[in-house]
């Protein structure tokens, strides 16, 4: 009935679909989480909004109760908006994470997007490139891994310095996997 050659109608002698790559349980050899860089807290964001608040209020003081002081107001209240919704997007972008796992055998990347969508990539790292474009591109820096047919941009959301480090270290873990013996 148009079964291939390995497979009966029972199912004995198919092959058995692959593993999951990244439901393995095995500890890697190297495990990194990055994520951007956010040093305003949510604690921080308020008390920034708070701060913001009562220094564009400061000129209403003297105002209160006139009918300039309204007329003020929603120029006042304005970039008091502004930064609340600066600030909100900074907190969403912020969940913005990748998680690289090497072991032996694989190398995988999980990307989680801010809006929840979960991006996967992986490959064998023996045969896996890692390039890092210094100059001639718009991004300094720019941080790639090609393998299985795909190439990824890996660390977007770091800093130039960030992801020469990130290269380097990736380099030297997959340059020890790559040795006889390693």
């Amino acid at each position: 009935m148009g079964a291939g050659p390995n497979a009966d109608e029972t199912g004995v002698g198919a092959a058995a679909p692959a593993p999951d790559p990244f439901a393995r349980t095995d500890p890697p050899l190297l495990a990194l989480t990055l994520w951007p860089n956010r040093p305003l807290t949510a604690r921080g964001g308020a008390w920034t909004l708070g701060l913001a608040a009562a220094g564009l209020g400061l000129p209403l003081v003297g105002l209160a109760g006139s009918a300039v002081a309204w007329g003020m107001l929603p120029f006042l209240a304005a970039p008091l908006g502004g930064l609340y919704l600066a600030l909100k997007a900074s907190a969403v972008s912020g969940r913005l994470r990748e998680d690289l796992r090497l072991w032996p055998d694989l190398i995988t990347v999980e990307r989680r997007e801010p809006q929840g969508t979960l991006r996967r990539w992986h490959a064998d790292p023996f045969w896996v490139r890692l390039q890092l474009f210094a100059e001639g591109r718009v991004v300094e820096n720019y941080l790639t891994l090609t393998g299985n047919g795909r190439e990824i941009e890996l660390g977007a959301f770091l800093s130039p310095g960030e992801r020469a480090d990130l290269h380097r270290d990736l380099g030297e873990a997959l340059a020890a996997l790559r040795r006889p013996g390693g």
